[in-house]
């Protein structure tokens, strides 16, 4: 099917009915808007190490690609690194395109560089595995399901949806 990907080393195959450019520039602008209206600690041994590692990994996913023979699926990426500023939630992301985010109390439960390392590369597993485009093109589909199958039905699902605000 031509809306059909392969995962990047699990060969996986998934649906991309969403092109990777356009899901990385919605990311890229989700980013930038998070950036303006977070807290984020913008020097410091953490950040460093953060960026450290990222930088690691970065090289690791090409290297690991090049050596295979196969197209690197980072090579578009703009790698960047925030540490957020939040003791209270435990938590590390990466967006399509390689935009991460570390919260201050993950640091805590991963102890050390290996721990926090294993944690971001997780995080950077799912980019490299485009999973964000997998999912955005399942809701595409679900919800063109949705509305052939209310044509279909003479609009019956918009009319209980209607009768049944919230659900």
């Amino acid at each position: 099917m031509p809306s059909c990907s392969t995962v990047p080393i699990t060969e996986r195959k998934q649906l991309s009915l969403i092109s990777e450019t356009r899901i990385n520039a919605q990311a890229a602008a989700a980013y930038e808007k998070f950036r303006t209206k977070t807290k984020l600690i913008t020097s410091g041994s953490q950040l460093n190490e953060i960026r450290e590692i990222g930088k690691k990994m970065e090289v690791a996913v090409s290297t690991f690609f090049e050596n295979q023979g196969k197209e690197d699926p980072t090579k578009n990426f703009g790698w960047d690194y925030v540490l957020v500023d939040n003791d209270k939630i435990i938590n590390a992301w990466c967006m399509p395109g390689g935009k991460i985010a570390v919260y201050t109390c993950i640091l805590e439960a991963t102890k050390n560089t290996d721990g926090l390392a294993a944690v971001m590369g997780h995080e950077i597993a799912h980019a490299v595995a485009k999973h964000s485009v997998e999912r955005a093109s399942r809701g595409v589909l679900i919800n063109t399901t949705f509305q052939i199958t209310d044509i279909l039905t003479g609009g019956k699902i918009s009319q209980v949806n209607k009768i049944t605000p919230g659900m």
